[in-house]
């Protein structure tokens, strides 16, 4: 198995199917990115998470960022779930975990880890916080926080 990018690697790019539309990441160069990796559509902690995103919808549209969750359901699945919960994020199709297994958040019966992966605005990955358990989730504040603490752009 390929090893996982880490801090300071260049983000795999990819292309997926999304309840906005297609999203290609290298189409976001010259902004940073987070990428929200969750197991699943209506699971409890899946909910809170993204639920707790909507309920501060003011501040993740303060982030200076673009921000989208990724799972293995497919767009149809993620368009009933964000209706469901009244969700912010958009939230795109990995169906075969192509994407997950390039980001090295996959895990055995779990399918895809909870994690948030941060990339600059050059396309490199600063941040990587992968749960273990996926009971926890990085809230509003702690993606801020991540953003903040991106190196500044040289114009």
């Amino acid at each position: 198995m390929a090893k996982a990018p880490q801090v300071g690697d260049p983000a795999p790019d990819f292309e997926l199917a999304g309840t906005d539309g297609p999203f290609r990441l290298s189409e976001h160069r010259g902004e940073p990115v987070v990428l929200l990796f969750y197991p699943g559509d209506e699971t409890p902690v899946c909910t809170r998470q993204f639920c707790s995103y909507r309920d501060r919808a003011d501040d993740m549209a303060a982030l200076a960022a673009t921000v989208v969750g990724i799972s293995a359901q497919d767009v149809d699945s993620h368009e009933r779930f964000r209706e469901h919960h009244g969700l912010t994020v958009p939230l795109l199709a990995d169906p075969d975990k192509a994407v997950a297994k390039a980001y090295g958040v996959t895990a055995p019966l779990l399918g895809v880890r909870r994690a948030v992966i941060v990339i600059d605005a050059e396309g490199v990955i600063r941040a990587r916080q992968v749960e273990a358990t996926g009971l926890g989730y990085q809230t509003v504040d702690d993606i801020a926080a991540a953003l903040e603490a991106l190196p500044a752009r040289v114009a």
